[in-house]
């Protein structure tokens, strides 16, 4: 059966809930081909990796039965949403259906979904100027911050800087995970609106994500040993993406995130990268800091989000 919000779909596509099931629908590649064929419509290029999909659907908390709704033209993937636990929101729609209504009903099962599961608001990020960001924009919903994806250009260095006296840099050893979730965490919750992710969650989405190394997760430890900065890699074709970025606030302003962001950027080159690539938004102030290092503002995002009404 649709989704009361889908039932007003145009004729010959119908919705459900998407899955991972074994023998069943395994609905992951599906989604990505869409948010990829969505972004290089919007941007001309695509960011999303299907490992993104993967890592975040490994999540304990993912629901998908409750939380996602996939529409589909037969047996093609056509249009997506999901709301996560804190109520982020995504949704995708095929470019060649732009314009018959898809992207409103999306929305609306979006406010559906996170009424459900007692979200007050539900956000979600969309290329600056794109179709989505009209779209939204047109039905209410509001600009929350800004994000920016910056890269460095392929061949420049950013500067080094020395580790102070009694800290050092290596990998992280799975006896320190829990160090490395509370730094992270502790870090971004100083100014992103969600509740902490378990740790079960950052265990799965970051070990369980595919192609992951050991190599790929950085710290900085303190002069007793202790996990005081942070930052994990992903590897793509070209590209060195750097995610988790945190610094404990007692060792801030020493330039710890500048050290882990060179080691970072190396540790990725050593491996084939010609570009490396990060992101961040309005809420944290960083901007400025990337910028003046030499990184370059790629393309900018905004989130959209608006306040769920109660049920009636």
């Amino acid at each position: 059966m649709e989704p009361p919000a889908l039932a007003h779909l145009p004729p010959g596509l119908t919705g459900r809930p998407l899955t991972t099931r074994p023998l069943c629908h395994d609905d992951a590649h599906a989604v990505f081909e869409l948010m990829a064929a969505q972004e290089q419509a919007d941007l001309g290029w695509v960011e999303i990796e299907e490992a993104d999909i993967v890592s975040d659907w490994a999540r304990s908390s993912a629901d998908l039965a409750h939380r996602t709704t996939g529409v589909f033209d037969g047996e093609q993937l056509v249009g997506y949403v999901e709301v996560s636990p804190g109520g982020r929101g995504d949704a995708a729609v095929l470019p060649e259906l732009r314009g018959r209504g898809l992207g409103t009903a999306l929305a609306a099962r979006m406010v559906e979904i996170a009424r459900e599961h007692g979200h007050r608001v539900v956000g979600m990020p969309v290329p600056q100027g794109s179709a989505g960001d009209r779209l939204l924009a047109s039905l209410g919903w509001q600009v929350r911050w800004t994000s920016w994806v910056l890269e460095l250009p392929e061949g420049a260095e950013i500067p080094a800087r020395d580790l102070p006296a009694g800290y050092s840099l290596a990998v992280a050893t799975p006896a320190q995970l829990r160090e490395v979730w509370t730094v992270a965490e502790d870090a971004f919750l100083e100014w992103s609106e969600r509740d902490r992710e378990p740790y079960d969650d950052f265990e799965a989405s970051v070990l369980g994500r595919p192609g992951f190394e050991p190599w790929h997760l950085r710290v900085v430890l303190g002069p007793d040993g202790a996990v005081v900065g942070t930052s994990l890699l992903t590897l793509g074709d070209e590209a060195v993406y750097v995610s988790r970025l945190a610094v404990a606030r007692a060792h801030r302003h020493q330039g710890l995130a500048q050290v882990l962001l060179v080691d970072s950027f190396a540790a990725g080159r050593a491996h084939g990268a010609t570009r490396c690539e990060l992101s961040t938004d309005s809420r944290t102030g960083a901007l400025g800091l990337y910028e003046k290092v030499g990184m370059q503002v790629r393309d900018t995002w905004v989130n959209r989000a608006i306040v769920v009404p109660t049920a009636s």
